[in-house]
């Protein structure tokens, strides 16, 4: 019920920053996509095991991660270098393009059960519930067992994710993480 309660305000607080952003162009955002194709694709479907699959994903989810990246609130060795240099149109143009993806997941027979403390924030099939989630579905077991093992130890920081990464153990989170990587997911380009 508390981590409900948090994600709720968290959720609230986060459209509302969002909202006061800039609207992004996706024909601009698909020229500027260039320089995330080697890791993300240009269809955001990830190319290497370490980079999210981000096609798809809501647009102030993207933005505000961006501007984290820009903005030294959230760091990575390659993310902060390239989003150092976008402004905030690029940032909305960027999030416009990826977010006019669709993103489609498909329980396999391995995957039996979503992870029960996930459900809540990133749906069933690991399609996130909201504007400021993550989808997960379809995510390589490393990408998600290193994000899970950053918010448990500090290194990355969200008022629910950290609380509740705090609570798992390596098991649960390589459980969860072989989960998400066991939903096959399909990210297709707006027509």
């Amino acid at each position: 019920m508390i981590r409900a309660t948090l994600f709720s305000l968290g959720g609230i607080l986060l459209a509302g920053a969002v909202s006061a952003q800039t609207a992004g162009d996706p024909a601009e955002g698909r020229k500027l996509a260039g320089q995330c194709r080697t890791c993300h694709g240009i269809d955001g479907y990830a190319k290497i095991p370490i980079a999210p699959h981000i096609g798809g994903e809501p647009a102030p989810y993207i933005m505000s991660q961006l501007t984290a990246f820009r903005d030294g609130t959230r760091t990575h060795e390659m993310m902060s270098v390239v989003a150092k240099s976008l402004t905030d149109q690029q940032i909305a143009d960027l999030a416009a393009w990826y977010a006019d993806h669709t993103v489609t997941a498909t329980l396999t027979a391995d995957a039996a059960g979503a992870p029960v403390v996930c459900v809540a924030c990133h749906g069933e099939n690991g399609i996130g519930l909201a504007e400021d989630v993550p989808n997960l579905s379809g995510e390589t077991n490393i990408y998600i067992d290193t994000q899970l093992k950053a918010f448990r130890g500090g290194k990355r920081t969200h008022p629910v994710m950290s609380a509740i990464a705090a609570d798992l153990t390596d098991q649960d989170i390589r459980a969860a993480a072989d989960w998400y990587a066991s939903v096959r997911v399909e990210i297709t380009a707006a027509e």
